[in-house]
This record gives C-alpha cells, structure tokens and sequence, in this order.
C-alpha cells in the first residue's frame, strides 16, 4: 500500500473482525490471519499508480454542492416511490407490488454507496453532512453504523487479504445458498440482528470487541438502542392498525430492497486472487450507465477508489482517465463483467485455488 493510502487509513487500523460467519470460519480453521502477516501480507506496501502531485491535490477536493443535489434527487425519488406504492396500497391495486419493489430498491440499495462514501469522510466537504448521511444510510441498509466504519477501514488496509479482510463478499469455496439469501439481506439481517440486541443491553459480543475500541462501545450501544426503537414503533405501529404497511416502508425495504447492491457489489472483487498486494489484481473497474453510476455514486471505479480512497465520488472518472495508461481494461458493462464473474465463482466452488487473472500493464508488474 502507498504511503498515502496508508497514513490515511492508520488511524483506524487495528484488529477487526466481522458481523459474518467468514470471521468465524478463519477462527475455526485457526491462524489465517496470522499466516497471513507470516508471508508480509499485513503492513505491507500495496502498488500505486503514479499521480502528479497538483493533479491528487485537485481530485481530493471536496465539493458539499454536487453531493447536496444527489443526496436530495435520490430521498426525492424514495419519497415519490413511496407516495406511489401507498396509492396502489389504498386503491387495492396489484400495481402497489412494483411499486413497493421500486421503493424498496431506492431505499436500500443506493444507501450501499452513500453509506460508503460518506463513511469514508469524502461526500461532503462538511463534517456533519457526512455524519448524518452515514448514519442515516447505515439504517437503511441495515448496517450498525459504528462497527461498520471499523470493518471497512480493515477492508481497505487489506483488501482480500484471507484472515483479515471482513468484507469478503464472495469466499472460497462459494457458497451459493449464502450468496442467494444475500439477494434478499437474509444473511447479513440474520448476523446482524442479534448483534444489535446485544449491544443494545450494553455488551458488545466478541468479534466486535476485537476491532472496535473500547472508547466507540458508548456509540454503538447508542445507535442500536435507536434502531431498534425506530423497528419496535414501526413494528407497533402494524399491530396497532392490523396492517403491514409501516413495515413495508421501513424494515422490510432492507430486505427486499437489496438486490441491486448485491449485483452492483458482487463486479467489485468476486472471483478476484485474494493475497495479492495490488489493487489492478484483486479490484474491477465496470463501466456503468449514468442512472446506474448515479445509483451506486460512481462506485463502479473500483480500482481507483481502492488505490485512492480519499478521492470523492463525483472526481473518480477524471481519476481513472489519470490512471488508466497503467491500469487493465475496464469491463464495458456489469453484464460484460458477470460474464466473467459466474464462471470463476462455478469454478471456485470445486476449486478454491481458481481465480480471474488480470491483464495488468507488463512494464509496471511487481
């Protein structure tokens, strides 16, 4: 990893877990993560492509403005999604199940990025506006906020480096069932859940005691203590009035609302070679439409987000025309990218070894 990179991202390293099952698996199998420093995979220097200093000092600029006009256009489509859900709802109209569905995607999925974004700090240009965008996007999309911001930063400092990234979104061997309950959050609500009552009662279960400081404990009881009041008058709410409507808007869309992130997150690193120290290697740039790169805030840049994580959203396509001389040819579409992803997961399932190899620049291989 740069130097840069890796100053930014030191001041949340430390030893993290996950929510998931593949932290517990690596504990199960024993001393991954240990193997993993054994072979100087922890600490190390990660490949960076060479950028003009006046040109990183002119992409890392913050702007409130551009992130201001999405925040507002995207809450404006959720709002008027869900206006036109409740009229079919009260009408009786079969129309209000496409209409819960577009809702339900405006809500969750696009809350995958902001919360991304904004927990990397680089949305706005102001603090606060970050913070509340996160917190509120961490809800969203069912994430306790807090330990999250802990578990990415490990994710960045050691992207699918086994034993110590949390965020491996596709473990070898796949796993299919966990990967088609994924469609629907059902893993990730699962594993988190129980987790959110047991911070809520003051405790913090063992795998976050692991990454997540003692000092962010009184945070992240906090939060879940506001989730889960938010859930139970919710919930409330469809007793009280016999009706599952106050679900459908908030809560369930967590759930049937994540499709489109899990479609959009699979292109980032699925069948990608874990342990490698360069980001051309276990990263995938996919070019998108302009509704789908407003929807996931210009994620699809993922090399160069990950190579450069202070760069905002809205400068990763200037970054990647800085950059692409020394970076593989970026996927044309996500459908061009899945055509190379389903088949090394298939692979993958019988043969963990398998992995996509990138056609990397020769004169700037390690």
């Amino acid at each position: 990893m740069g130097p840069e990179k890796r100053q930014l991202w030191s001041t949340k390293e430390t030893q993290v877990s996950n929510t998931s099952q593949r932290h517990q698996d690596y504990r199960l199998i024993g001393g991954a993560g240990e193997r993993a420093q054994a072979a100087g995979l922890v600490n190390a220097d990660w490949y960076t492509c060479a950028v003009p200093r006046p040109v990183m000092k002119q992409l890392m600029q913050r702007n409130d403005a551009r992130a201001i006009r999405d925040t507002a256009l995207w809450y404006t489509a959720i709002v008027a999604s869900g206006a036109l859900a409740g009229f079919a709802w009260f009408l009786h109209s079969w129309w209000a199940v496409p209409a819960f569905f577009l809702y339900g995607t405006l809500y969750c999925s696009p809350a995958d990025s902001r919360w991304h974004e904004a927990g990397h700090g680089t949305a706005f240009k102001t603090r606060w506006m970050n913070d509340a965008l996160y917190q509120v996007a961490s809800f969203q999309v069912f994430r306790r906020a807090t330990v999250w911001r802990w578990s990415h930063a490990r994710h960045h400092t050691d992207t699918l480096v086994v034993g110590r990234d949390p965020e491996i979104a596709a473990p070898r061997p796949t796993d299919w069932l966990a990967l088609a309950s994924s469609i629907v959050a059902l893993k990730q609500v699962s594993n988190e859940l129980p987790k959110m009552f047991t911070a809520a009662f003051g405790r913090m279960n063992a795998d976050d005691r692991t990454f997540v400081p003692a000092s962010e404990w009184p945070k992240v009881f906090r939060e879940a203590r506001i989730s889960l009041a938010i859930y139970v008058v919710v919930i409330g709410a469809s007793v009280y009035f016999r009706t599952i409507l106050p679900v459908l808007f908030i809560g369930l869309p967590s759930l049937y609302g994540a499709w489109l992130y899990l479609y959009f997150g699979l292109t980032q690193h699925a069948g990608m070679p874990e342990n490698v120290l360069d980001h051309r290697r276990n990263c995938r740039t996919v070019m998108m439409n302009p509704v789908f790169r407003f929807l996931y805030w210009n994620m699809n840049y993922h090399v160069e987000h990950h190579m450069f994580p202070m760069v905002p959203f809205h400068a990763l396509p200037q970054l990647h025309e800085a950059v692409k001389a020394d970076m593989p040819p970026p996927y044309r579409s996500t459908l061009a990218a899945y055509a190379e992803i389903i088949p090394a997961l298939v692979k993958q399932t019988h043969d963990p070894s398998f992995h996509v190899v990138r056609p990397v620049p020769s004169a700037s291989q390690a």
